[in-house]
């Protein structure tokens, strides 16, 4: 398989959403980078997904309006970071992607009456009752007006994993596992090829990851996917960054010129996933 080919078939079948992947571009190589990135380049690694100039230029308007990115310009160039919202809402990710995953410490039982549906399912919270909610306690800052109940493990453990959709979080791993482990089959991959799908792997796993409630062990299917995904990440990112460090120092530009290879902040991902 070319790399063009195993590019494509990482996106068959995937709807790739401009603003998101913008985004993922910005966490996970510009933001430790200094933050900065020239509109050009953007435009040229959007491309290699197949998302147009137009696109690019579009869901820059959208982010900027929706105080997710702000622009500066320096002569005829246009520059963009991530806005301290969308730095924030990123950085939680990337506590999930990069780092160890603390264990939980019991559970939380949250009696929230006046919490959206829509906030809820953003918090990863299982629902037990109206208004009453579970989580691992993993020491997560409470919603506005929730009053929390700390408990231990319930009997039987494997119960509490009724109060989720973990069938739909399954089929995603399965996805996710299914588009991404021919790339370990695969043979030498050149420096751009080698960034993109890791700014694919980075797009698809964070989607999935941040919708999942990382209950323990006990409390999961014994067939759970949950673990491959993550091993498979760990390992490709490790695998992929040679590459597409070097081809973020080639191309990648920022306000003060091209970007570096490397920061203290990259070096600290990779140990945290090491």
């Amino acid at each position: 398989m070319t790399p063009e080919e195993l590019i494509r078939s990482i996106l068959a079948g995937t709807e790739l959403r401009s603003a998101s992947f913008i985004v993922t571009v910005y966490g996970d190589v510009v933001v430790p980078r200094g933050g900065v990135l020239w509109t050009g380049t953007l435009i040229e690694i959007c491309d290699r997904v197949g998302i147009s100039e137009s696109l690019v230029r579009t869901a820059v308007s959208r982010l900027v309006a929706a105080k997710r990115l702000c622009g500066e310009r320096a002569g005829r160039r246009s520059y963009y970071r991530l806005d301290a919202s969308a730095g924030q809402e990123f950085q939680r990710a990337a506590t999930l992607l990069y780092a160890p995953d603390p264990p939980a410490r019991g559970w939380q039982i949250l009696h929230a009456p006046d919490l959206p549906e829509d906030q809820a399912r953003h918090l990863r919270l299982g629902q037990m009752a109206p208004g009453v909610f579970i989580r691992p306690d993993r020491g997560q800052p409470l919603p506005p007006g929730a009053l929390v109940f700390p408990a231990g493990d319930p009997q039987p453990l494997a119960e509490v994993a009724r109060y989720w959709n973990l069938s739909a979080l399954q089929a995603r791993y399965r996805d996710m596992l299914a588009r991404f482990l021919p790339v370990e089959s695969a043979g030498p991959l050149p420096d751009e090829t080698a960034l993109v799908i890791r700014l694919l792997l980075v797009e698809t796993y964070r989607h999935v990851l941040l919708r999942d409630p990382r209950l323990p062990a006990q409390a999961l299917p014994e067939d759970w996917q949950g673990g491959a995904a993550r091993a498979l990440f760990d390992r490709l990112y490790a695998r992929l960054t040679p590459g597409a460090e070097r081809h973020i120092a080639a191309r990648f530009e920022g306000v003060d010129g091209p970007l570096p290879a490397q920061t203290a902040l990259t070096q600290a991902r990779l140990v945290g996933m090491a």
